[in-house]
């Protein structure tokens, strides 16, 4: 498994990610297939300007796929700057712990690059897997929290990570 950024051609990856109703049960449901080519471009600019989205890429009988994807980014909650990460891992790619490593290797990034020491992530309460990503990295439990995410409220579990006080996370 390696990272890397989105790029242009990273569409049907989006596509396969955001549009699917298996994918984004935990997301309130697929978003419209329309406007992803502008979606990946705007994430593409996003990397231009600092940001991180990556795909998590393998390799499959000698050619490389996409996986999923993992992003962290820093926004305002409450008037207060925030680090959160937040990761995806296509179904036929699940359960091989590619979004935990996808996770772990970009927290660390985080850390050593970014200087980044408290990082959040916001599963939803019933994504068993996410939720079990986030405790086995160290992360730790804040509660329950309504998040808006494509102007749909999910219900999900709010975890935070101190990226200084457990460098191995």
């Amino acid at each position: 498994m390696r990272l890397r950024d989105v790029e242009l051609g990273d569409v049907d990856a989006y596509v396969q990610m955001r549009c699917d109703p298996v994918m984004m049960a935990e997301l309130g449901g697929p978003l419209p297939r329309e406007g992803i080519e502008e979606k990946v471009k705007r994430d593409v600019e996003t990397v231009a300007a600092g940001g991180w989205i990556k795909m998590i890429v393998v390799d499959e009988g000698g050619r490389e796929v996409v996986a999923g994807s993992v992003m962290a980014w820093t926004h305002e909650e409450d008037g207060e700057p925030i680090s959160e990460a937040a990761w995806m891992v296509l179904p036929r790619f699940q359960g091989r712990g590619l979004g935990k490593s996808a996770a772990r290797a970009l927290l660390d990034q985080a850390r050593d690059e970014r200087g980044w020491r408290l990082v959040h992530a916001f599963p939803g309460v019933t994504n068993a897997p996410s939720n079990g990503i986030c405790r086995s990295l160290g992360f730790r439990l804040v509660g329950r929290q309504e998040v808006d995410f494509a102007d749909r409220i999910l219900q999900t579990n709010h975890w935070v990570i101190d990226l200084a006080a457990d460098p191995d996370h």
